[in-house]
């Protein structure tokens, strides 16, 4: 294990049932297995990230297959790159966190979430991982001790990023394009608002560079009013959108057609 402290950065050493630093800072592992490394005064709110409807919403949607290809080639991809340490970055409920661990069954590998209702479900995923909730501002791993990093549909902090791959590591990050669900949102908005889907290439440090960039675009065919509204729940859509549009997607009689469409983007750190 090469978890540090946050409060101090020292070096964590596993005690009894829990972790602790030269300094005496404790972090006791929970009952279903993951560790809380998010101390109360790196908390914005008291109950921070995803709330347990959205999770639940996203779990079920992300279980019942309908994202499969999207982790399946993110899986793959991991895979090619063969690292011996990984994490990945805003984890949620752990649907494609599992799939890396299933593709690099060799590799050490973690797992963050702000989110407790999420990290509480994905824990169950599989016990070989080291499920955290923490802060990606401030990820309890020492520097250079990563050879590849995921983010799926999270935000990011770069320099974070780039302070915990070792030279030669990458960055997969995997984000909407902006015909992802435009369906959906043309159903849901007069006006569809425009989309940049390669902003955040402004964002990357100088040291690191594209190596791989791919769209991965499919139809989804959501049968069922639960499917649609649990894609509604998991999604901004869920708040932003009126209420009667929401209803008309869900209620709907005739299947509901939408595209999906990722971007995976790998950034090595040189």
């Amino acid at each position: 294990m090469m978890l540090t402290c946050p409060i101090c950065t020292a070096a964590l050493s596993a005690v009894d049932n829990g972790v602790v630093c030269p300094a005496g800072h404790r972090f006791d592992r929970a009952r279903q297995g993951y560790l809380n490394l998010l101390p109360v005064q790196h908390k914005n709110s008291r109950d921070p990230g995803d709330n347990q409807a959205m999770v639940e919403a996203r779990r079920d949607f992300l279980n019942a297959g309908h994202y499969a290809p999207v982790a399946k080639r993110l899986a793959e991809l991991a895979a090619e790159r063969a690292p011996a340490r990984w994490l990945d970055i805003g984890c949620g409920e752990g649907y494609y966190t599992a799939q890396i661990a299933a593709a690099l069954p060799d590799a050490d590998g973690y797992a963050l979430d702000i989110s407790r209702e999420a990290i509480k479900r994905a824990c169950r995923r599989d016990p070989k991982i080291t499920w955290l909730i923490a802060s990606m501002a401030r990820v309890p791993l020492p520097d250079d001790s990563c050879q590849f990093l995921a983010s799926v549909f999270s935000p990011l902090d770069w320099h974070e990023a780039r302070r915990l791959l070792s030279p030669g590591g990458g960055l997969m990050r995997v984000g909407p394009t902006s015909e992802h669900l435009m369906e959906l949102r043309e159903r849901l908005y007069d006006e569809v608002r425009e989309y940049v889907d390669d902003k955040h290439l402004m964002q990357v440090p100088a040291d690191m560079h594209l190596q791989h960039s791919e769209t991965l675009r499919f139809t989804l065919s959501l049968v069922d009013a639960q499917a649609r509204a649990n894609l509604l729940a998991m999604t901004p859509h869920g708040w932003r959108a009126s209420a009667e549009r929401r209803a008309n997607v869900i209620e709907q009689p005739e299947p509901f057609e939408v595209t999906v469409s990722m971007r995976y983007d790998y950034f090595v750190l040189q």
